[in-house]
């Protein structure tokens, strides 16, 4: 058994794929404009236009035992508007915007359905995770000044944007689930593409990131047409200061502040290898030539600036590597905290008076992936192992046993035989090429699924 962490994992899905009501109209619509089929046709000039003011509550489309109301379709056009509008490309209410939400509105209804049947249930500290980064862009220190805000500005605000994140998380990770059993990468297929021109990016280049961000004054659904161009200004003026070579980063990010309320956040960022990146950076930064700064890149927190200052390139990928053997002693209903403590103190006595380590390990430890290997867990890299694991075998001398020390699994101790520095530069190109496979066919793979769940339920638009 091996103990992942969230990082880990989340670094193990090649695409992002958030269902939020950003509602990624391009890449939706053509999946799902069938699913209104079901209303006769109209002339498009003689359909009433869904608005807040001509809008009456109730009913528009009904799917499979749930339902969609106006107001939800009101409320996501709004928002879809606004995001373009951010963007620079400004929609308007038209029919054939308001059959696309729609659209995306009943994929998204069929996805939580889909949710609450396998039971998926999102992590709470990722959750947690995500509305403290929100608190943070709105000024904030902690999560309960964002429910007060929220709340204040309107009762039940923040409960409504915490289910909307929850909701969104699960539908990432139901989407991630299908479409990683749809798509298929053979050893053969990453051989191919190692060998063709493209793999020649697939280096061990790293990257020296500068990396600013222009908050917004308030939640982007708030922000007035005013607003969103005061925050493009101060970024493309931002912009235009880091073009110029040898550019005092700090100096240029102040003078850019000028009488902007919102500080603007980042700077320097250091030597990064493209895959360490965010992946909405590492598509950018890996496109730039050395001196050369992005357009401003909108996003639902802020507007984005990035330079790549420099670049250096290496043949080889060095990590540091520990052989860790561990005792595990599992908390569960067959075994209380209190007595999985006590019996992992009785163990770590045994250690002290001259015990085996693998001996005890084969003997007593509840992992069956490594008790009969006397608790061997092989040659363990940072990020294999869950942070209090890694944090205490990073503490522990080679030859020595740790401390006892609990995890959300159970308690452990751990020893460590070795350490040493692998070169691991042919798995880190092999992992690239499958991820830049995995990118180029999940969006198939994606729209296929998304049909055949459209295909399977019932559908009806009431108007």
């Amino acid at each position: 058994m091996r103990f992942f962490s969230l990082r880990q994992t989340s670094r193990a899905v090649l695409l992002s794929m958030s269902a939020s009501l950003a509602l990624t109209l391009s890449a939706q619509a053509a999946t799902v404009n069938a699913a209104v089929q079901a209303t006769p046709p109209a002339d498009q000039n003689s359909i009433n236009r869904l608005t807040p003011a001509n809008s009456t509550d109730g009913i528009i489309a009904l799917v499979n035992e749930n339902a969609i109301l106006k107001s939800e379709l009101v409320n996501a056009i709004q928002q879809t508007q606004a995001r373009a509008q951010a963007a620079g490309e400004p929609m308007a209410n038209s029919a054939q915007l308001q059959s696309e939400v729609l659209n995306a509105l009943i994929l998204r209804e069929l996805q939580l359905s889909m949710v609450k049947r396998v039971g998926l249930n999102p992590d709470e500290a990722a959750i947690n995770q995500r509305l403290a980064q929100i608190a943070q862009t709105e000024g904030l220190n902690s999560i309960s000044a964002l429910q007060q805000r929220l709340d204040a500005a309107q009762p039940g605000r923040y409960a409504a944007l915490r289910t909307q994140l929850i909701e969104d998380a699960a539908i990432q990770a139901l989407q991630q689930r299908q479409i990683s059993n749809r798509v298929r990468i053979s050893e053969q297929d990453i051989d191919a593409f190692l060998a063709s021109p493209e793999a020649k990016r697939l280096n061990q280049s790293e990257y020296q990131t500068i990396h600013v961000r222009v908050p917004y004054m308030d939640d982007y659904s708030r922000l007035s047409d005013a607003q969103r161009e005061e925050a493009l200004k101060v970024a493309q003026a931002l912009r235009n200061r880091l073009l110029a070579p040898n550019v005092n980063v700090a100096e240029a990010v102040a003078d850019s502040q000028g009488s902007y309320p919102i500080p603007l956040q980042g700077g320097d960022m250091g030597f990064h290898k493209a895959a360490a990146l965010p992946t909405e950076l590492s598509s950018e930064i890996t496109k730039l030539d050395v001196g050369a700064v992005s357009a401003p890149l909108v996003t639902p927190e802020g507007i984005d600036i990035i330079k790549l200052a420099d670049k250096k390139s290496s043949d080889t990928m060095l990590i540091p590597q520990w052989h860790t053997r561990h005792i595990l002693v599992k908390v569960d209903e067959l075994q209380t905290d209190a007595l999985a403590e006590q019996k992992i103190n009785d163990l770590y006595e045994q250690l002290r008076n001259g015990a085996d380590f693998a001996g005890l390990a084969s003997t007593y430890s509840d992992d069956p992936g490594s008790a009969g290997r006397g608790g061997d867990l092989d040659w363990v890299s940072e990020e294999d192992m869950i942070g209090p694991f890694e944090a205490m075998m990073k503490n522990t001398a080679v030859g020595d046993y740790s401390v006892p020390f609990k995890t959300q699994f159970g308690w452990h101790i751990l020893k460590v035989e070795g350490k040493r520095q692998q070169d691991v530069s042919d798995q880190y190109r092999r992992n690239m090429a499958r991820q830049t496979l995995y990118q180029r066919l999940a969006p198939q793979a994606k729209e296929d699924w998304l049909q055949e769940l459209r295909a399977g339920a019932y559908i009806q638009v009431l108007g």
